[in-house]
């Protein structure tokens, strides 16, 4: 599946406040990826780091919620999933050509 489908057929099951257009997606997002780092840490605390196919199916659903979220704050925004993912790996490419991969700050 290509990013603008996934974007597409995910607005049918988007049903939040219209008034928190913005603020829903942004906060759901924030907690879903919360959830992916919960995962991380049990994984460090009770498997010892090693992941387990258990561990592995429970982040792979956080994701496909952090996803969601990505897909519906992006929509909101009038924003395209195919061109945020074009845009960043170009600006990771060119910082790698740069040699600036590492260190801190959008514009470098």
């Amino acid at each position: 599946m290509e990013f603008s489908q996934y974007q597409h057929f995910s607005r049918r099951t988007a049903s939040y406040p219209r008034e928190a257009w913005l603020s829903y997606p942004a906060l759901g997002l924030v907690g879903e990826a919360g959830e992916v780092a919960e995962q991380a840490k049990k994984t460090i605390r009770d498997d010892g780091g090693e992941v387990s196919d258990d561990r592995r199916a429970a982040i792979s659903k956080e994701l496909g919620d952090v996803l969601w979220y990505v897909a519906q704050l992006a929509s909101e925004l009038g924003l395209e999933l195919e061109d945020i993912a074009r845009e960043n790996l170009e600006k990771l490419f060119s910082r790698q050509r740069r040699g600036v991969l590492s260190g801190s700050g959008d514009d470098r």
